[in-house]
């Protein structure tokens, strides 16, 4: 394979002179797309359609995703060993195949209990070919520049709600839910496979080039050099790992409890389907400018745990907002602010933990990370669920929102003091991957 990856090197990195590493973002940004468009954006549109066609509670349908978000937690350190032992781009494969054939049969649907254990197993394998493998892959292949790389990244997962989301919501009103899962299957299999297999690639060292495309001073491309980082051990005897693992956990929290009731929000306060579905297109459009801003500023301060206090007090004044008026103005307010506290989210993630822990078991530590998110993402979906099932209303869980995003700020406040394991070229024990 040498003499292959050396010619599309040459024709897309020398004779243009662009980075290899611009045109696998590219890849990966339409990856983050469709994946998120068919997945974390989706959710809250199988809510009324499941109610509907099995009498189903409300509570009871968020109770598939906690399931699913249970599992596909607890096998995070697994699904992030296999990844940085075996390589994305592997991983990516495998997992497509299983996340499209998950699909099909969460089409086949005739139960609750298969609602959870079909939900469940599309999670885990949906994460070797989803997220982390692409978080990843582009901290491999970006250093100086990873900010703006992950950022725009980032704009994936936004493309996924602003273009991606109508497409699904026009299957789901035409076809219905069952038509929309097989449809997401297919889509996954043709926008994921051919990504995987002709344009991923593990490391800038299979295609001979340095992370960013990075040059001697005579204008030659520098010597590769292996990838660096501590090892899941040497993180989780860091306090700054488990600052950043509860601060997270009760990011996602509020953040992940909205993204599945949102659409649900929406039409009980009198919008209709269509309304609710232009909503949060518009928000996910509005975000792909403060992310890439996030981006700009990661690659130039050096305490990156500032700003991620600010986007969580962003969401609390968010979630006030809504709390007290649903009217339209009070409405855009609530979408701005969103807009921009919601900027990172996962990126901002990524950002910490390659900063505070290397690339070379970046998986690995992320998935370790993700088991303690779980926790929060499992219960916030579900009680939710339960508060409007209960009060016919989301005044609460709004109000619950707010009190955990209030949480976060405080914890990555104190985050910002804790020392980094991590120093590149300091010699510590590392790892390479693949």
């Amino acid at each position: 394979m040498a003499m292959p990856l050396a010619a599309v090197a040459e024709v897309l990195s020398g004779r243009r002179h662009v980075y290899y590493g611009w045109w696998l973002l590219a890849a990966s940004v339409t990856a983050m797309a469709f994946g998120s468009g068919v997945s974390f954006w989706a959710f809250g549109f199988y809510v009324q359609p499941l109610e509907q066609e099995f009498g189903w509670t409300r509570a009871e349908v968020s109770l598939g995703f906690s399931s699913a978000l249970l599992v596909s937690g607890l096998s995070g350190p697994l699904i992030g060993r296999f990844i940085d032992a075996r390589g994305p781009r592997t991983a990516i494969l495998v997992g497509t195949v299983l996340t499209a054939l998950t699909y099909l049969l969460l089409a086949t649907t005739n139960s609750l209990w298969q609602w959870y254990a079909y939900s469940a197993l599309n999670a885990v394998v949906r994460q070797l070919m989803f997220f982390i493998p692409f978080m990843a892959l582009i901290s491999r292949w970006f250093d100086r520049r990873r900010g703006i790389a992950v950022s725009i990244l980032g704009t994936g997962f936004s493309l996924g709600g602003f273009i991606v989301l109508p497409l699904v919501g026009l299957v789901m009103e035409t076809l219905g839910w069952r038509a929309t899962l097989v449809a997401s299957g297919i889509a996954v299999a043709v926008v994921f496979l051919p990504i995987g297999l002709f344009i991923v690639r593990n490391t800038p060292a299979e295609m001979g080039v340095s992370p960013d495309g990075a040059q001697d001073a005579d204008g030659r491309a520098s010597t590769p050099r292996p990838i660096e980082g501590v090892t899941l051990p040497q993180a989780l005897r860091s306090p700054l790992f488990w600052a950043l693992a509860f601060g997270f956990m009760l990011f996602f929290y509020g953040m992940f409890g909205w993204l599945v009731h949102q659409v649900p929000f929406y039409e009980s306060i009198g919008l209709s389907r269509r309304a609710a579905t232009s909503i949060v297109s518009a928000t996910a459009a509005l975000s792909i400018g403060t992310r890439l801003l996030v981006g700009v500023i990661a690659d130039r301060i050096s305490r990156f745990e500032y700003v991620v206090v600010g986007l969580a007090l962003t969401l609390l004044v968010a979630m006030v907002t809504l709390s007290v008026s649903t009217s339209p103005t009070a409405i855009a307010m609530f979408l701005v602010l969103w807009v921009v506290g919601t900027a990172g989210g996962p990126m901002v993630e990524a950002l910490l933990l390659t900063r505070a822990f290397g690339v070379a078991n970046f998986a690995t530590i992320l998935g370790a990370v993700v088991v303690v998110e779980t926790i929060g993402q499992i219960l916030s979906p579900t009680i939710a669920g339960a508060i409007y099932d209960a009060t016919k209303s989301y005044d609460l869980a709004l109000l619950m929102f707010t009190g955990t995003f209030a949480a976060a700020a405080v914890i990555f406040l104190g985050a910002s003091r804790l020392r980094r394991p991590f120093e590149p070229g300091a010699g510590d024990e590392r790892s390479g991957g693949r």
